[in-house]
């Protein structure tokens, strides 16, 4: 089920991450006296890594199936495998998941299924593990143009496979800024960015490999320092209370349809409640990332406007009394 170079992946990717997530957990302890990792989240990490494991074991054979068909109609089959080929594949591979990954966000339907990666409080590479459980059923339907392409369907399953391995070390909070890096590749300073639940922050950063998407898209957001904005929060505008094995996967399934079975609602708000963005609420109980972006900006400029309108204030206090600043200095 898995293609030769998958399983060289395999083979060499886990006991590399078991050192690194071992290493880390020494150095954010010892080192930066952080405590990065819980036993709970960590064990929630794995629990949902394995169940998304089993749903693609189950389903590759089904989808492979569909991306061969694709392929087999390519009128695009005669490029050879070399450095061209494989690297017109990493771009477009990381350019579909991209939109994969910003659809995620933006309907509330496919949020429902990412939003397990996004729940915990945590951020570190296990973190990289915890994934969206039930995505192996759609993840395919934006490879098919790739296939279409005339990039054979092990190739594509293959490149996803190894541009995951590099979303997974972004998870990190032990490694800043990376200077030139970060104008092109995805960074542990972007990813951190895109965990946080800050209203600045929100679905920002989609990228898997490449930034060049986000900017390109106007989803980029930088880090900023804590001078000049709050430190991230990590997990949801509102997190779960005490989740289990069942809730932390399908919490947000309940909640939409406790929306839609509310009564007086028109169907455009029903539909609203499915595919519309996460936070979309028919009477304003809830707010979407982009409304809750919106208020804080205006929150901060009537903040700046308040602060101005004082100094402008002392300003003129000083002029008409210059006795003020002596007294002023005297009092701190």
């Amino acid at each position: 089920m898995y293609s030769y170079y998958e399983q060289i992946l395999l083979l060499f990717s886990t006991p590399f991450y078991i050192v690194i997530i071992g290493a880390e957990i020494l150095l954010s302890s010892l080192h930066f006296h952080k405590r990065t990792y819980s036993f709970r989240d960590t064990l929630t990490n794995i629990y949902l890594t394995i169940a998304n494991g089993l749903i693609d074991m189950a389903f590759k054979l089904g989808y492979l199936w569909v991306l061969v068909q694709v392929f087999n109609h390519s009128p695009f089959k005669s490029w050879h495998p070399g450095f061209i080929y494989w690297t017109a594949l990493l771009v477009a591979e990381d350019f579909t998941y991209y939109w994969l990954h910003r659809f995620d966000h933006e309907l509330r339907f496919l949020w429902a299924v990412h939003v397990t990666h996004h729940s915990s409080q945590k951020f570190n590479f296990s973190v990289g593990f915890r994934s969206s459980v039930f995505e192996p059923l759609y993840r395919f339907v934006f490879f098919i143009p790739l296939a279409w392409a005339g990039f054979k369907p092990l190739d594509i399953l293959f490149m996803y496979s190894a541009t995951q391995i590099w979303g997974t070390l972004v998870h990190t909070e032990l490694v800043g800024k990376l200077g030139w890096l970060e104008k092109i590749f995805v960074t542990p300073s972007h990813h951190r960015v895109h965990h946080g639940s800050n209203p600045k922050y929100l679905d920002k950063n989609m990228g898997m490999f490449l930034i060049v998407w986000d900017k390109l898209f106007h989803t980029f957001q930088e880090e900023l320092p804590e001078t000049e904005y709050a430190p991230i929060q990590y997990g949801l505008t509102k997190n779960l209370e005490n989740p289990n094995a069942f809730t932390v996967i399908f919490h947000e399934w309940i909640q939409i349809y406790r929306d839609i079975m509310q009564k007086g609602l028109t169907l455009k708000q029903r539909i609203n409640y499915i595919f519309g963005p996460p936070g979309y609420s028919h009477n304003g109980s809830r707010k979407t990332s982009r409304q809750m972006e919106r208020e804080e900006a205006e929150c901060s400029r009537r903040s700046a406007q308040i602060c101005e309108e004082i100094s402008a204030n002392q300003r003129e206090s000083e002029k008409k009394n210059p006795l003020s600043i002596y007294r002023n200095a005297e009092n701190q």
